[in-house]
This record gives structure tokens, C-alpha cells and sequence, in this order.
């Protein structure tokens, strides 16, 4: 679907009159990226003291996750980021978790997640995993994490430098074409892997 307004190149926009809310809703890209490589590093330390995971089997579980986290990327940009707005409060809604970075893809302070709304999905992820998996959680989360932190970077890196001269501008290119020509498509940013397997990709 084409645009119908243009994005804001510049600026800003406030959602609460709270003071502490609309804080809240800004965080500096080094905070998350600082703060889950510790993380991820710190669960496979405690792994090892543990032997609940080895050198043997701590590569490919880690793959696992972070391949896994591209998928949740992309599922929870095209079906939550993107819902239909058929109520007022689900179209408040979008607006506060996506539409306004839609508006303002400059704003370098909205380019990742609160950070308690994430530290609490990451405690979320980890009960859910263990349960799945295991000791081997240990593993399978800082990999889910660094994939995170990968999308947080490469997200950052999109809206704030200009394409670099190699193989990564096509990560600029096709977050590019979601922001200004057609948001139903293009819904990978980290990798464009599940929009060729969905059928999402931008049309020639």
C-alpha cells in the first residue's frame, strides 16, 4: 500500500503529558546495546559454572536464537506493529508502538524499545524457553538477545547514516522502501530472510 503522507525527514512528537510516561517512551540506542551484551554474556557465563551448556553445543544453540529472533522480528513488525486499526483504542495503540516512528523516522530516541518493556519481555522469553528447553535456555537466549541488539544497531545505523557503499545498503534500501513507498511489505530490518520465505518482499 502507497503512503499516503510522507514521513517527517526531522522532529519529534510527544504521546503522554506525563513527563515520566513520555520519558519512558525515549531511550538512547547505547542503553539496550550496552545493557544485553552484558546480559547475554553474563547467562553464558552462568551456563558454563553451571554445565548446563559446553563449548560443544553453545555455537549452534546460539545461532538458533539469534536466527529465532529474526523471525519474531518479523512476525511482530507485519502483525502487531502493523494491525488493522479497527477500534480507536487499537489505532492509539499502533500509533504509540510504530506509527510514530512512521511519522518521524529521524528520531533517534525512539529507535528502540523502553527499556522495563523490554527487560520484561526478555524475563518473559527466558521463562518461556526454559520451559521449551531447558538448561540449554543458557544458550538459546543471548543469542535471542544479541539478534535483538543486532536489529537495535542495524535499525539505528539505517535512519541515522547514510547508506554505505557495500552489501549492507540493501538493509538500507529495503527499510527504506517499508518507510516511504509501501509498509505493507519490507517488514525485516535485521535480515529480509522471512520476507522471502512469506512473500513480502517489495515488488520490482
Amino acid at each position: 500500500m502507497e503512503l499516503k503522507n510522507k514521513p517527517h525527514a526531522k522532529g519529534t512528537k510527544s504521546l503522554f503529558k506525563n513527563r515520566l510516561m513520555e520519558r519512558l517512551t525515549r531511550t538512547h540506542i547505547a542503553v539496550p546495546l550496552v545493557l544485553f551484551f552484558i546480559i547475554s554474556t553474563g547467562l553464558i557465563i552462568f551456563g558454563f559454572n553451571k554445565s548446563y551448556i559446553n563449548a560443544v553445543n553453545t555455537a549452534p544453540i546460539f545461532l538458533a536464537g539469534l536466527l529465532a529472533f529474526t523471525l519474531v522480528e518479523y512476525l511482530m513488525h507485519r502483525f502487531l506493529f502493523h494491525l488493522t486499526p479497527t477500534t480507536e483504542k487499537r489505532e492509539k495503540f499502533a500509533y504509540i508502538v510504530h506509527g510514530v516512528h512512521h511519522d518521524y523516522p529521524k528520531d533517534k530516541d525512539r529507535l528502540a524499545m523502553p527499556i522495563p518493556l523490554s527487560i520484561t519481555l526478555s524475563t518473559l522469553f527466558f521463562l518461556l524457553f526454559r520451559l521449551i528447553m531447558g538448561n540449554y535456555v543458557f544458550a538459546f537466549l543471548p543469542g535471542f538477545l544479541i539478534g535483538y541488539a543486532t536489529y537495535l544497531w542495524v535499525h539505528y545505523m539505517v535512519h541515522a547514516f547514510q547508506p554505505p557503499k557495500n552489501f549492507w545498503k540493501a538493509l538500507w534500501v529495503h527499510h527504506g522502501i517499508h518507510h516511504y513507498k509501501d509498509q505493507d511489505r519490507a517488514f525485516g530490518v535485521s535480515s529480509m530472510l522471512w520476507d522471502v520465505i512469506f512473500g513480502t518482499m517489495p515488488k520490482k
